[in-house]
């Protein structure tokens, strides 16, 4: 009962942070002039992205590395595959430009540099100063770009305070956090008792409750028509969880390499390089891409469940 009621109360508090999060976000990028695309792939990726970053730190320095490793890749999958195909299921994305040309290559090239950084075994602490730098470099990029946008776009700002869009952007992250941890934690209490492997709870359970902000936010955004948010950050997240939570998580304690198949490696660098021409065309994501999405997301978590 008390496993149930940590999942139904984590997922509540995850909606509530969502909603928070988006309005106080989207506030915040309008008024410091930066678009709302650059706050998703900042701000609103860092938020939702803060409890893999907790559970990938807990589980590394407890010597759970399959947890800590399975929890990135399986967030990274669930991510584009279920989270941007459910999201555009409910309401198709518009995809910026500069996400073709720019955002969606870097993801797709930490993608791969996270998987050739593992071929010795694991992430050591200089593999994490590498990412956690690349990471450093990507937001200054960001933002000097942004930067230079800033006075192109005639958006309406509404009267909240600053004050009050930062406050909300606080309780947003933090009950996020709360939320997902809550969440993950019973789901995780529930796998163990029918004796699922540590690597399997990582690729799933953990993949998808730590995943379930970025669901809600993006799901939100979208229905807020703020789909610049919602698709920014899908990709942000995804380069957070490489180039960030990776990044501390080595730094803090070396992650070894253990368990992690090459259909794992396959599934989620396929995914990735699959988005590029689903952007580029029509520079949208419809309904029919949706569907490849989730079929593809189903397909993977349905082999996940056979090696059971």
């Amino acid at each position: 009962m008390l496993i149930l009621l940590s999942i139904i109360g984590g997922f509540v508090i995850l909606t509530i942070g969502a909603e928070a999060l988006v309005r106080g976000a989207s506030q915040i990028a309008l008024k410091l002039g930066l678009t709302p695309l650059i706050i998703g792939l900042t701000i609103v990726a860092f938020g939702t992205s803060a409890p893999e970053l907790a559970v990938s730190v807990k589980s590394a320095l407890a010597g759970n590395s399959g947890i800590a490793l399975g929890n990135v890749i399986g967030s990274n999958i669930a991510n584009i595959g279920l989270i941007l195909g459910i999201t555009a299921l409910i309401r198709p994305i518009k995809i910026e430009s500069q996400m073709v040309r720019r955002d969606i290559p870097i993801m797709i090239a930490a993608s791969l540099l996270f998987w050739s950084l593992l071929l010795d075994g694991g992430l050591s602490f200089w593999d994490g100063m590498l990412l956690t730098c690349l990471l450093i470099g990507y937001l200054s990029f960001s933002y000097i770009t942004a930067d230079k946008q800033s006075n192109e776009d005639g958006l309406a700002v509404n009267a909240q305070s600053n004050w009050l869009s930062i406050v909300l952007i606080i309780i947003g992250i933090s009950m996020l956090v709360g939320g997902g941890i809550l969440f993950v934690d019973g789901a995780v209490a529930m796998a163990k008792s029918f004796g699922i492997s540590e690597v399997i709870i990582g690729l799933t359970i953990v993949a998808i409750g730590t995943s379930m902000p970025e669901l809600v936010t993006s799901i939100v955004a979208a229905m807020k028509g703020e789909s610049d948010i919602a698709i920014g950050n899908v990709i942000g997240s995804n380069l957070f969880n490489i180039l960030g939570i990776l990044g501390v998580t080595a730094l803090i304690h070396p992650i070894l390499n253990s368990e992690i198949s090459s259909i794992d490696w396959i599934t989620m660098i396929a995914l990735a390089v699959v988005l590029l021409p689903f952007a580029y065309t029509g520079l949208r994501i419809g309904r029919r891409e949706a569907v490849v999405l989730v079929l593809s997301y189903l397909a993977y978590i349905s082999y996940l469940i056979v090696q059971v």
